[in-house]
């Protein structure tokens, strides 16, 4: 039995992209079955229809509890084993985690608990690390405050601007998010 993976994004997709490619190989444990945004021009979404994947778009709503019921409702219709948030920029509330608690995950670009939020990288430069890299975790209630699956450290360089540091830490981000889905797949295949 294949995992189904839902992906949400709100980009370009370039994690999504890593999942769509592993997924599609012979003998994969996991399969991208749709994916998801809020943002009907996220170019993931195009990525999905290249790849032949089904698509959804809930747009943000004023109000945000009926905004998360909908995208709940929308994920579920997927039938999925796991939610993977693949640069999806927007926070899940109680009635998603309610139904998908302890299935949906998400990657972060900085080791977590330090640096949570929208600007890790920026953040992480800010303060002067020499190391920073990218975290896997189980998403809770809080921001980028749950159970951490895995990580793995990039080490920030002297001349490092964002834009450098972020670009390393993704190509890390991306091998070590198609290492955990796989992971996650066999443990549910078991």
């Amino acid at each position: 039995m294949v995992c189904r993976v839902v992906v949400l994004v709100s980009g370009t997709g370039t994690l999504l992209q890593s999942l769509l490619e592993s997924g599609a190989e012979p003998g994969a444990g996991f399969q991208v079955v749709a994916v998801g945004s809020e943002r009907a021009d996220a170019f993931g979404l195009e990525r999905a229809e290249r790849a032949g994947v089904p698509s959804f778009v809930v747009p943000m709503l004023a109000d945000r509890a009926e905004w998360d019921r909908r995208l709940a409702a929308a994920v579920a219709q997927c039938r999925p084993d796991l939610i993977v948030s693949a640069g999806f920029m927007k926070l899940v509330g109680p009635a998603f985690l309610a139904r998908f608690g302890g299935r949906f995950i998400n990657s972060h670009p900085a080791l977590l608990p330090s640096f949570p939020g929208m600007h890790g990288v920026r953040d992480a430069l800010a303060a002067g690390v020499k190391v920073s890299g990218t975290t896997i975790f189980m998403v809770d209630e809080g921001v980028d405050t749950g159970h951490i699956l895995a990580q793995r450290a990039v080490d920030v360089l002297p001349d490092d601007t964002e834009a450098t540091l972020h670009e390393r830490i993704k190509v890390v981000e991306r091998e070590l998010l198609v290492q955990v889905v796989n992971e996650l797949a066999k443990e549910s295949n078991v």
